[in-house]
């Protein structure tokens, strides 16, 4: 069974339930473990940010909310089963900016175009992406569209700072780093977003991703923070 199959069959399952994926090749190449104290630092850090950032943010959450219901209608968010710490699946929270037959619409872009076809199969991504909404678009650009994931940081799914979280067919692309990537929670920011988001190549962004868990600390998570801020209001390579 393929990763994009196996991907298929958890999201029709049922999205919540807990799996594990680590390809038969993965192995550990680098990795940096903080101490007790560090690590029982940062999660409190993590919890209180992110309670504090929910309640300041709650006027702006409300407010997409609701231009989200009376332009595009429900769902207004989306769970998307995304690779956390261990392997372990998890619904990444997002709101929802693509129609509601995005795959539809993505497989009849992808085939009747080769070239988005090929930036699809090595990015995952694409510039010019037939599914998303005009009100989506504004949201990604200035990643409004993530906030909820400030959820997934209280759940203890996600943390403020790490790789960002994956889908299934992109552990392939991490090869053996896939192991780094799994050694720590998703982030809602990291070194990949402070860097240039999808400007970089994905090869970059692997290795970005690497690098932070080979020498994170809660030092570098607050330089990592504040450099987010001008990169969202920049809007640097957001699509």
């Amino acid at each position: 069974m393929s990763l994009t199959d196996l991907e298929s069959e958890f999201v029709q399952s049922n999205p919540l339930d807990v799996g594990h994926i680590m390809p038969p090749t993965t192995q550990r190449i680098s990795g940096k473990r903080l101490s007790g104290l560090a690590d029982a630092l940062k999660h409190s850090i993590d919890f209180l940010v992110a309670g504090y950032s929910a309640l300041i943010l709650s006027p702006l959450l409300l407010m997409v909310s609701a231009i989200l219901l009376v332009t595009q209608g429900r769902p207004i968010f989306i769970k998307h089963p995304r690779i956390g710490k261990g392997g372990v699946m998890f619904p990444c929270i997002k709101f929802r900016t693509m129609v509601n037959d995005g795959d539809a619409v993505l497989a009849r872009h992808l085939a009747a175009n080769p070239e988005a076809r090929a930036e699809w199969e090595a990015t995952r991504k694409l510039k010019d992406d037939p599914r998303v909404t005009a009100f989506g678009a504004i949201l990604r650009k200035n990643s409004i569209d993530e906030i909820p994931q400030l959820l997934n940081i209280l759940r203890g799914e996600m943390s403020l700072v790490g790789p960002r979280p994956i889908t299934v067919p992109e552990a392939q692309l991490y090869g053996t780093r896939f192991a780094d990537y799994t050694s720590v929670r998703p982030g809602l920011t990291g070194l990949w977003q402070v860097s240039g988001r999808n400007d970089v190549s994905y090869d970059m962004r692997v290795e970005l991703d690497s690098r932070y868990v080979a020498g994170r600390t809660v030092w570098g998570d607050f330089v990592i923070m504040a450099k987010t801020i001008p990169a969202v209001l920049a809007s640097r390579g957001s699509y």
